[in-house]
């Protein structure tokens, strides 16, 4: 009988919370340059080989970050979808402005996408950062989509809306703006974004109205 193999150590979620948190603190002070893997061991006090045994690059736990980030915002169909959009890409754009401002003071000037484009690029440059980054986007769009699908059996948004579409149209505006045009992300132009895209996804009161007699 072949001995049994040995299972290593459990990994603990207290060393997991202690390193994303001093990542975050870091990576928002430093920004992507001066953003240390070495030094959030340090700050976490965990041993180095812990950290990377868990996130093999800075990248690696520079997305688990801003996943742990996304996970704090809820997403859920409340019964009015502007509403639920609004909100939901208010807090993506706060989200982001901070990202882009990470390791910078707010008073730069700078209209770069920051750490935003370090992040995208590395997603580029490397197939498993980029699979990092597809899974996050994955797994919380799904979500987003649960919650237009939900809009759209209620009679809030048209039969023939595509959920994915539509909120491709919506988040797709906000990166866009922010790594190629440089303006701002405010509360305006989310409102204008959602009323764009509702005013050819919603479906009239009155045919609601009708569907339900």
């Amino acid at each position: 009988m072949e001995p049994t193999a040995r299972r290593g150590r459990p990994r603990s979620e207290a060393a997991d919370t202690r390193i994303l948190d001093a990542a975050l603190h870091l990576l928002l002070d430093r920004g992507y340059d001066r953003f240390s893997i070495d030094e959030v061991a340090g700050t976490a006090g965990v041993a180095k080989t812990t950290l990377y045994r868990r996130w093999p690059t800075k990248d690696h736990l520079i997305v688990a970050v801003v996943a742990r980030l996304q996970d704090t915002v809820p997403v859920h169909y409340s019964g009015d979808v502007r509403l639920d959009l609004t909100r939901y890409l208010n807090e993506i754009a706060a989200g982001l402005n901070r990202m882009r401002l990470a390791g910078r003071p707010a008073t730069s000037g700078d209209t770069s996408a920051g750490l935003v484009a370090e992040v995208a690029a590395a997603a580029a440059r490397h197939a498993d950062v980029g699979a990092a980054v597809q899974t996050m986007f994955q797994r919380r769009n799904a979500l987003v989509l649960t919650l237009l699908e939900e809009a759209r059996t209620s009679g809030e948004l048209h039969p023939d809306t595509q959920p994915e579409v539509l909120f491709d149209q919506l988040a797709g505006a906000l990166y866009y703006r922010l790594l190629i045009t440089g303006r701002p992300l405010d509360a305006a132009y989310v409102d204008l974004l959602v009323a764009g895209a509702l005013r050819g996804a919603a479906q009239p009161a009155t045919d609601r109205e009708k569907g339900l007699r």
